[in-house]
């Protein structure tokens, strides 16, 4: 075999990092073992597979079609590597989740997850669609738990459960007793909203695509809590997913506002590279979170 598995590790290290000084600290080796095991890869098949400007290496066009198929074969070789060593437990999985899964559904299931296999090694990582989608692109994540929706064809979605935004406001608020909200209710009113780029954004500006442009949108935020905590005080009402707010329901530091004739309806879905190995891991976390949602 013309190659060995560290040259692979050195190629998807530097693929990552864009740096070969990056990539030799990402794998414990010096610099010089680094650029000489991609030197040496690149030699062997009388190939280039990146294209080298200054200190970055930017993968060119052969090196991006053959990193997917050298990450699937890294992962096989690592669970290979532990069925040698008679581990049973699933290896390692880095999970990324918008916000609303990430801290209100996503740490529950990874609880489960990893009193299942004791000594199992899970991450999971939270942030906006956008980011979530990107690092699953760029093979940074095993798979993502979105709220948004997203077209690409090296991507695989797969739905999840359903969700619905529900509009909300403080007890005090003038239009917590006002019953039905209109559109002139909606209009008049200032919000607090998810920032661009988030599922939840994606989700509302869908719902109130005919009064977009003359919303009055007062503040725009990055995390739940913090829009729950406006609303609270009085500046503004929202709309969020039903998970995030029946607590707050309960307690009665926030009430509901209904909309009925906006469709604030989506799905959570997972997604996954499609050419991304899907290792034992991956499989069972895919099944613990279908079973949640029975």
């Amino acid at each position: 075999m013309k190659f060995t598995l560290r040259q692979l590790e050195v190629f998807l290290a530097t693929a990552h990092t864009e740096n070969i000084s990056q990539a030799a600290l990402r794998l414990n080796m010096s610099q010089s073992a680094a650029s000489g095991a991609l030197r040496e890869l690149e030699s062997n098949f009388d190939v280039r597979l990146f294209e080298r400007t200054g200190k970055r290496l930017k993968l060119n066009d052969l090196g991006r079609r053959l990193w997917p198929q050298v990450e699937a074969l890294l992962e096989q070789a690592r669970e290979l590597e532990q069925h040698f060593s008679k581990h049973q437990d699933l290896g390692q999985l880095t999970i990324g989740a918008t916000l609303t899964i990430g801290n209100y559904l996503a740490v529950n299931l990874l609880v489960q997850y990893m009193a299942e296999q004791p000594g199992t090694r899970a991450r999971l990582e939270v942030a906006n669609t956008r980011t979530i989608v990107e690092r699953v692109l760029q093979f940074e994540l095993d798979l993502g738990m979105i709220e948004g929706e997203i077209n690409h064809p090296d991507l695989e979605l797969i739905r999840w459960r359903s969700d619905e935004l529900q509009a909300f406001c403080a007890p005090d608020h003038p239009l917590a007793s006002a019953g039905l909200l209109t559109d002139d209710a909606v209009l008049a009113t200032p919000w607090i909203l998810r920032e661009r780029g988030s599922g939840t954004r994606q989700t509302f500006e869908r719902g109130m695509h005919d009064l977009w442009s003359d919303l009055n949108i007062a503040l725009e935020l990055e995390h739940t809590e913090g829009i729950k905590r406006a609303v609270e005080a009085g500046l503004g009402i929202s709309a969020l997913s039903r998970v995030v707010l029946a607590d707050a329901f309960k307690r009665g530091t926030l009430v509901p506002l209904e909309i009925p004739h906006r469709d604030f309806k989506r799905d959570f879905h997972f997604v996954l590279h499609r050419q991304k190995y899907r290792s034992p891991g991956i499989e069972r976390w895919l099944e613990l979170c279908r079973a949640s949602a029975d």
